[in-house]
């Protein structure tokens, strides 16, 4: 008998019978859609895969992927984090002001991260002590860290001209920026704590069932406050490399960084109900998103249908999560 057939017969993977399995590509909907999009784009403009076109995609898919990978822990545990733009922001903004004083650099980026952090971990105490629902929450933090950032700026961006911080943005090894080997760093640490860790498996079991996980001994409310502390940490790294990409602090929040870090987490197949979770799925969806928005502007796409492009593809991908087991 061959190893296939004693393999079928003792009921392993029959791949055949996956490929045909929507739950399969709704895993997988984001390295397929990657892989196409690369295919098609490059098709039509050979410049797509160019060392430089490459090099600026994973320089601008750097933050995204550190935002969606705190997104992805806030969700696996059935929330959401609505003020991660806001809260970077507000780290970014908090840089500016610390480097403007003459701090320096290293004291400015760990304000940043502190105050983002602080941001997120309020979010989780209203969270899990207050018993109020994420989504008012984290709605509410993203006025007040928008308002917040304003306020300590006076609505005026700080200009930040720092030769290490530049470097984040212009250098790396080949077509890999600093920015994006940091993103890297972040999201192997994220799946080994994720996947490899007892805090892991317990923000698993969170986000599957909170009463059996309390049944269990497991201190939700403390899950709960430590996933949007993460959320806030990386929102404050991101604003560092933020501020490091455009070479000033802005006041003004990007929302689309918002709904693209969800965007990238549904991409990546993270149940929003929670229980589920996975960082590689996140990371190649941060890498579609940036590589779709890419790839129409070489094509020379007006920026008022790129939204729409994005918005379909990622309804796609939340219609092939139905069927997943």
């Amino acid at each position: 008998m061959t190893n296939t057939t004693t393999l079928r017969a003792s009921g392993g993977p029959n791949w055949s019978h996956r490929l045909k399995d929507a739950g399969f590509w709704a895993e997988w909907a984001a390295l397929v859609g990657l892989i196409v999009l690369v295919i098609v784009f490059q098709a039509l403009n050979p410049t797509f895969l160019s060392p430089g076109n490459i090099a600026s995609m994973l320089v601008a898919a750097a933050i995204l992927i550190i935002l969606a990978v705190g997104q992805t822990f806030v969700i696996a545990t059935a929330g959401i984090d609505l003020s991660i733009a806001s809260v970077m922001t507000l780290g970014a903004v908090v840089f500016g002001q610390m480097y403007e004083a003459g701090q320096g650099l290293g004291v400015a980026s760990l304000m940043a991260v502190v105050s983002a952090g602080a941001a997120g971990a309020v979010n989780g105490v209203i969270v899990a002590r207050g018993k109020i629902t994420d989504f008012i929450v984290t709605l509410g933090m993203l006025s007040a860290a928008s308002g917040l950032a304003l306020i300590l700026s006076d609505g005026k961006p700080v200009t930040v001209i720092d030769p290490l911080l530049l470097r984040l943005s212009t250098s790396g090894i080949g077509i890999f920026g600093w920015s994006f080997v940091i993103a890297i760093v972040v999201a192997v640490a994220a799946h080994v704590v994720l996947f490899h860790t007892r805090f892991g498996t317990h923000l698993l079991a969170t986000g599957g069932s909170p009463e059996s996980a309390t049944a269990m001994g497991i201190s939700t409310a403390r899950i709960k406050i430590a996933v949007y502390l993460i959320s806030g940490l990386l929102a404050g790294l991101g604003a560092i490399l933020l501020v490091g990409r455009i070479g000033a602090a802005e006041p003004a929040a990007n929302t689309a960084f918002l709904l693209n870090s969800v965007a990238a987490v549904v991409l990546g197949g993270v149940s929003l109900f929670g229980g589920r979770g996975t960082i590689v799925g996140p990371f190649f969806g941060a890498l579609l998103l940036i590589a779709l928005v890419n790839g129409l502007t070489l094509l020379g796409v007006s920026q008022f249908y790129q939204p729409l492009a994005v918005g379909i593809v990622v309804v796609l991908a939340a219609l092939l999560m139905r069927f997943q087991n």
